[in-house]
């Protein structure tokens, strides 16, 4: 069957996969489950769902932190009040031992889809309130400057002045901060799929994959199922080395050398 390779290119070679004629693979780089599937196919289609997973769950705390750290900060009052009580208490919580408990609480029965986003929201529920804190931060420190005294004097109404004028002076910061959120929301995910209670059956992920191959005889004949590690660690380092360097990028104050 033709296909397009990485979506760009039209072919009709198939070097990985099931071979429908002859019922076999053409090549396998890193060897077959106990049921005979390729795990090199598997990992690279876990890939996908694993990095997704991190770019919902960090679009969700970015929408959260923006918007709850935004109003703390330019309302102020009783609203900023409430909104750190809340931030507080879902700090306080302990993260593992929530992401397992509603983890637990995803119905059994439900599509791979409603579970694909339900672990997503899950893992964004308490990911928002660093961001929304430093948020609310530069907030505090800006409605009282001059640019955002003179939006309003023109007549420029609360979500003008923050979406126009306040938020874009620091987006290269909240850009830094959200990519170093995403390895944090991988390896989430990641670990819930390992203990079972995250993505399960027929989805695909490298937690899935390493849920398979917690058997340690498993793993004794076969290693390179283990490899799934070996990709969550790269993305992990990769996605830390790039924020750092966004948040260096972005602070006027770092030193150049």
């Amino acid at each position: 069957h033709e296909y397009k390779l990485l979506g760009l290119f039209k072919t009709d070679i198939h070097l990985i996969g099931a071979d429908s004629e002859e019922g076999m693979h053409a090549l396998r780089p890193l060897g077959t489950d106990k049921l005979g599937r390729d795990v090199f196919s598997r990992l690279m289609y876990g890939t996908r769902i694993s990095m997704s997973i991190g770019l919902v769950g960090v679009a969700i705390s970015l929408f959260l932190g923006i918007l709850m750290g935004g109003l703390s900060g330019f309302k102020g009052g009783w609203t900023d009040s409430i909104i750190q009580r809340v931030i507080e208490f879902l700090r306080a919580m302990p993260t593992i031992p929530v992401w397992l408990a509603l983890g637990a609480a995803v119905p059994q029965d439900w599509s791979v889809v409603r579970v694909y986003f339900a672990i997503s929201v899950i893992i964004s529920l308490i990911g928002w309130t660093t961001l929304a804190r430093e948020v609310r931060g530069r907030f505090l420190a800006m409605r009282e400057e001059d640019f955002v005294t003179a939006a309003q004097l023109y007549g420029s109404g609360q979500l003008r002045v923050i979406f126009r004028h306040m938020l874009p002076s620091f987006m290269s910061h909240i850009i830094a901060t959200t990519t170093l959120a995403i390895p944090a929301i991988i390896i989430a995910e990641t670990s819930l799929s390992f203990l079972g209670l995250g993505l399960r059956q027929p989805a695909i992920s490298w937690g899935v994959l390493l849920f398979e191959a917690q058997n340690l005889q498993a793993v004794a004949n076969a290693p390179w199922l283990l490899t799934p590690g070996l990709f969550v660690i790269f993305a992990v380092l990769t996605l830390n080395f790039m924020g750092d360097g966004l948040r260096d990028a972005a602070d006027p104050y770092s030193v150049q050398r």
